[in-house]
């Protein structure tokens, strides 16, 4: 059995490195998924089981205001009518006065 040059044998580790890399990306975007769901989890807890009504309140009142720069797409900030919806009566209310 013939040896490899020494150049096949860099192109491979260069495609078993290129492999790896896209491995790593990948998981790296599965974790970085997982942690954001798991987050969210906890805030959308919070709001639903109030063990502390002033924090409750705050963080809603909070995810009020940012939630609305953070969402671009009308898909998304359906997804959060829910929360969003009191600071829209509330802005509405304030106009009329």
């Amino acid at each position: 059995m013939a040896r490899k040059s020494i150049s096949q044998r860099l192109a491979e580790l260069e495609e078993r490195k290129k492999t790896l890399k896209a491995r790593l990306g990948k998981q790296e975007r599965a974790q970085d998924t997982r942690r954001k769901i798991l987050i969210g989890a906890l805030v959308l807890h919070r709001l639903e089981n109030a063990n502390d009504p002033e924090f409750t309140r705050r963080l809603r009142e909070w995810l009020q205001r940012e939630l609305p720069g953070f969402l671009v797409r009308d898909g998304d900030k359906a997804l959060f009518d829910d929360i969003l919806e009191p600071a829209q009566t509330e802005e509405t209310s304030r106009a009329a006065e």
